[in-house]
């Protein structure tokens, strides 16, 4: 990662089994990685298990939690912007990133989020909604521009290919311009002072 570069956590949200999100991931991955203003960390959160109960103040968490919540806490401190990778399950969103988001506080603050949705026919937009209001609570700047995929399930071939993907492709790249805007202006405003709150 060199100074100029924003890095960028790509966050995997959904952990269920025979889950669609590593292909969602991996697509908007390889879109992100075309632009050289970001330094990209795909996080997945199968790969951090976080315990559904949180410590008590000055409580002991068991070594593997604790490892875990450590190594992802270094990656959310340092990234400058998060992507969010989500289907839409019941009209709303994983509880693997509810639980992800209540861990932490500092780590999301005055940084901007954006979405990359799917799902049946609406693409995951109502978890985006619900979401939106999940982030603000933690002072995530979410930006307007986000990529929803309908009918996610049969848009992508056994290569993990997207058909018809130009429109999709558009909609990254306003999102990435969208993100790049936010996170350098953030960096530059958490620089200068301190987030008050």
């Amino acid at each position: 990662m060199t100074a100029d570069q924003l890095s960028l956590a790509v966050i995997t949200a959904s952990v269920r089994a025979g889950r669609l999100g590593p292909a969602v991931a991996d697509w908007f991955l390889a879109q992100a990685k075309e632009r050289p203003e970001f330094a990209v960390h795909d996080v997945d959160l199968a790969d951090h298990p976080l315990p559904l109960v949180l410590p008590e103040p000055g409580g002991d968490l068991p070594a593997r939690a604790a490892r875990v919540r450590d190594s992802l806490r270094a990656v959310l401190t340092a990234a400058d912007a998060f992507v969010v990778v989500t289907p839409e399950y019941n009209h709303s969103f994983p509880a693997a990133l509810k639980n992800t988001v209540d861990w932490f506080y500092e780590e999301w603050a005055a940084k901007p989020v954006g979405f990359v949705s799917y799902g049946g026919l609406s693409g995951g937009i109502r978890a985006v909604e619900q979401l939106r209001q999940v982030f603000a609570e933690v002072h995530t700047l979410t930006v307007r521009e986000n990529v929803a995929l309908p009918d996610a399930g049969r848009r992508f071939d056994e290569q993990g290919r997207l058909s018809d993907p130009e429109p999709s492709v558009r909609s990254a790249n306003l999102l990435l311009d969208q993100l790049g805007w936010w996170g350098r202006a953030l960096r530059t405003a958490r620089g200068a002072s301190p987030y008050p709150r």
